[in-house]
């Protein structure tokens, strides 16, 4: 009986570590546009074409932005100073943001964003769509209507 006891512990710590090498940004994300904060969006659509894709995203205080993903991108702050917690599968950071601060990322991001500050956050971001990889089975509908 005691091996099968092991056993039993063995493949319940396998299960275990099974769950928790899983993150919400394993499987299929939203892209920003389409991923929101408790069901409703918090980037619209400024401009589109075959290229690029330009998102306005707001961030009050205590808002974010769920699980979603960027394909290669640039972005630019264009009102608030605030702190932003943002999340990837390597972890969590805080970072404290303001207007007139800008990034790029020349790879795709699948993170979590959430303003701990007390400023409301405006974003300007420019999404390559010519750089995005992947398929239409790597991409969940998140708010946007499914096509």
């Amino acid at each position: 009986m005691k091996p099968l006891k092991h056993l039993a512990f063995a493949l319940t710590l396998a299960g275990c570590a099974t769950a928790a090498a899983s993150t919400p940004f394993d499987g299929p994300l939203p892209s920003a546009l389409c991923a929101g904060w408790q069901g409703e969006p918090v980037c619209e659509l400024i401009s589109e074409d075959a290229q690029l894709r330009v998102l306005h995203c707001t961030f009050p205080p205590g808002v974010g932005h769920e699980p979603h993903y960027h394909p290669p991108h640039v972005g630019y702050i264009l009102e608030g100073q605030s702190i932003m917690r943002t999340t990837t599968s390597a972890g969590t950071v805080e970072r404290p943001l303001a207007a007139g601060s800008s990034w790029t990322s020349d790879a795709e991001v699948r993170h979590e964003a959430l303003n701990i500050g007390g400023d409301a956050m405006r974003y300007l971001i420019i999404e390559k769509k010519y750089a995005d990889t992947r398929t239409p089975g790597q991409i969940a509908p998140g708010l946007c209507p499914n096509d």
